[in-house]
């Protein structure tokens, strides 16, 4: 009983820690969405751990449809969790959670597989999610990783990196002990530098070009000169 006190303690602290936006502990309990869909889901996963997987179905259910989060009963998730806003976020029936994960808006951990086994996510401690972003297959998000809004990650990902883009990619490692980013070669980005650059360069050339198609056209025509030169003689 001191434990699930104690965790669902932590639950409260890591709103007040990680959302500027909360003031008191009493709002976190009465107006965070994120934190009562993880209490209905102690709930609906201790049932689930009894055998009764259509009370913890009904359960999880009724928690969906009142906070707008959809968390399987049979999900493991540690504590800590920090689910900012919430709406639309989906978390499978294999996926796991580790201590301190930050889950915004719209994030699905969601599968690929119609086996019977391991084919959600798993997320180490202190791993960060951003808003709308996509994390696909039984696939394992390092500690302390970073993934970026709107990213769609199908592939593993190191401890302590940042990983953005469609398909999600690696561009930085954060070094826990001083806390320094080391970036990583980005070839995407590269390639979008490159194509920018040809473009001006490109849009320089046609200036030119332009420029002295106009001085072409406003060069007398023959016909004008001679014309000149026939009434100054007169």
């Amino acid at each position: 009983m001191f434990k699930l006190l104690r965790s669902i303690r932590r639950d409260i602290h890591a709103a007040l820690e990680r959302d500027p936006a909360a003031r008191s502990a009493w709002e976190v309990v009465l107006a965070y969405p994120g934190f009562h869909a993880r209490q209905v889901h102690r709930l609906a996963h201790t049932l689930h751990n009894w055998g009764l997987p259509v009370p913890a179905r009904v359960i999880s259910h009724l928690g969906r449809a009142l906070t707008g989060i959809e968390i399987h009963p049979a999900a493991r998730i540690g504590d800590g969790l920090f689910i900012d806003h919430g709406m639309g976020v989906v978390i499978g029936e294999t996926a796991e959670l580790g201590d301190d994960v930050t889950l915004y808006q719209g994030v699905t951990l969601g599968g690929t597989s119609r086996r019977r086994e391991k084919r959600h996510p798993t997320l180490r401690d202190g791993v960060v999610v951003g808003a709308h972003a996509q994390l696909i297959g039984a696939i394992e998000v390092g500690e302390g990783a970073q993934v970026g809004a709107g990213s769609v990650v199908i592939t593993n990902v190191p401890a302590y990196s940042t990983v953005v883009g469609v398909p999600g990619h690696a561009v930085a490692v954060r070094y826990p002990e001083d806390g320094t980013i080391a970036r990583l070669p980005d070839p995407e980005a590269e390639l979008i530098e490159g194509l920018q650059a040809r473009v001006q360069e490109l849009e320089a050339r046609l200036a030119l070009v332009e420029q002295r198609l106009a001085g072409v056209r406003d060069l007398p025509s023959l016909e004008s000169a001679q014309r000149a030169v026939r009434t100054a003689g007169s």
